[in-house]
């Protein structure tokens, strides 16, 4: 049962730390899962080093939904441009990663000038669109690999 939980703890990591990129994929909270398989597999970890990144978890899951739309409508975004930014950001799923980054970009334009804003105007929103995405992705990111440290650390530490 051990390299079963092990084997999907390094599974869920890995998964996890893609799903910060790939849209669809709950990175975070796969790479706290693959925490609590090793949790599983031989109770590495205290209890409240579980709770507090089980905490730190569920506020970036918050955080993901509300920073890009934060930073969107600092730079001006309207809610037409948020809305085209997440059909663009979709669309764009195709060219990854790239591409996502221009659909972000080009989705918000267009929505923002459908809204009536100059072209100036929805570029600026464009732009901080993809910033507070960008920004959003980063702390997935920095989340996710410090999760997948510990899941990979305790796999190494317990066999050696």
């Amino acid at each position: 049962m051990e390299i079963f939980l092990i084997v999907l703890a390094v599974i869920f990591a890995l998964v996890g730390l893609a799903g910060c990129i790939v849209p669809g994929l709950p990175g975070p909270p796969l790479n706290f899962i693959s925490l609590l398989f090793i949790q599983g597999a031989f109770a590495p970890f205290e209890t409240s080093f579980l709770v507090i990144w089980g905490i730190v978890t569920v506020l970036l899951i918050i955080l993901d939904y509300y920073v890009p739309i934060w930073v969107s409508k600092k730079f001006g975004a309207t809610r037409q441009g948020i809305i085209g930014s997440i059909i663009g950001l979709v669309i764009g799923i195709i060219f990854t990663p790239i591409g996502m980054i221009a659909g972000l970009i080009i989705g918000a334009i267009v929505g923002d000038m459908v809204a009536g804003k100059s072209l100036h105007h929805a570029l600026r929103s464009g732009f901080g669109s993809a910033l507070g995405t960008l920004f959003s992705t980063g702390f997935k990111l920095i989340v996710s690999g410090v999760l997948t440290y510990y899941t990979i650390k305790e796999i190494i530490v317990h066999y050696t």
